[in-house]
């Protein structure tokens, strides 16, 4: 199982420790950002499947943060802040924040409030999974298999193929998934693309100079058979 990866970004220490060993209890793959210079390089550069986000950061404002991850990725924000001003939410999730927790909160509710997000932000298509001749991928339990066997991805090649499987039919070009999986911060090079591919093949086609699941469109990208 690949666990969701969360970014935390909040500058008090005390709450990160609370925080990273609540969510590590809960198999959630945790990184920490202090500042906001720092967050918005690691969201460019690991493409963090949630992040909970402080407003007050002792460099820029946390909204600056939802403005720029904004200009080109929905990954879910839930803002967990001290501030209980009614506009100040308000103008957050107006950014494009999807939830507003005040601090101090819940633990359970701010779990349930993550699960509900993750739900959320699933498509409906996705959310039945993916499934072809012998190629399985549970996305609810995030792992993929094929004939019955789970195999072991890692972070970066299980989005691969769920970016792959959600798209499925449709021939996604090298920029696209770049983008979509090392985020804008990555150089562009098609070779990191490729690596990831070879071993994913290697990993579920029965033969990797046929491939039946992932298609390579020349020039152009991948595209992934449709689901049954």
């Amino acid at each position: 199982m690949i666990p969701l990866h969360i970014l935390i970004v909040e500058e008090n220490e005390t709450i990160v420790t609370f925080l990273e060993d609540i969510l590590s209890m809960n198999n959630y793959k945790v990184t920490v950002a202090k500042n906001g210079c720092e967050a918005l390089q690691l969201v460019m550069s690991y493409c963090p499947d949630l992040i909970l986000l402080d407003i007050e950061l002792p460099d820029i404002n946390g909204k600056e943060i939802i403005t720029e991850v904004r200009k080109w990725a929905s990954i879910p924000i839930i803002i967990i802040s001290a501030n209980t001003d009614e506009e100040d939410k308000v103008s957050a999730l107006d950014l494009g924040a999807d939830d507003y927790i005040t601090k101090p909160f819940n633990t359970n509710e701010m779990l349930a409030r993550i699960r509900t997000i993750i739900r959320r932000k699933t498509p409906e298509r996705a959310a039945a999974g993916y499934s072809y001749d012998g190629l399985t991928i549970d996305y609810g339990k995030r792992t993929v298999a094929v004939n019955g066997e789970v195999i072991h991805m890692t972070q970066n090649e299980y989005k691969i193929i769920v970016y792959l499987s959600q798209n499925a039919g449709r021939v996604i070009d090298y920029s696209e998934l770049i983008l979509n999986i090392w985020g804008p911060n990555s150089s562009g090079d098609n070779k990191i693309l490729r690596v990831n591919m070879a071993n994913i093949r290697k990993k579920i086609e029965p033969d990797q100079h046929f491939p039946k699941y992932i298609m390579t469109v020349t020039g152009v990208g991948y595209r992934m058979h449709e689901s049954n």
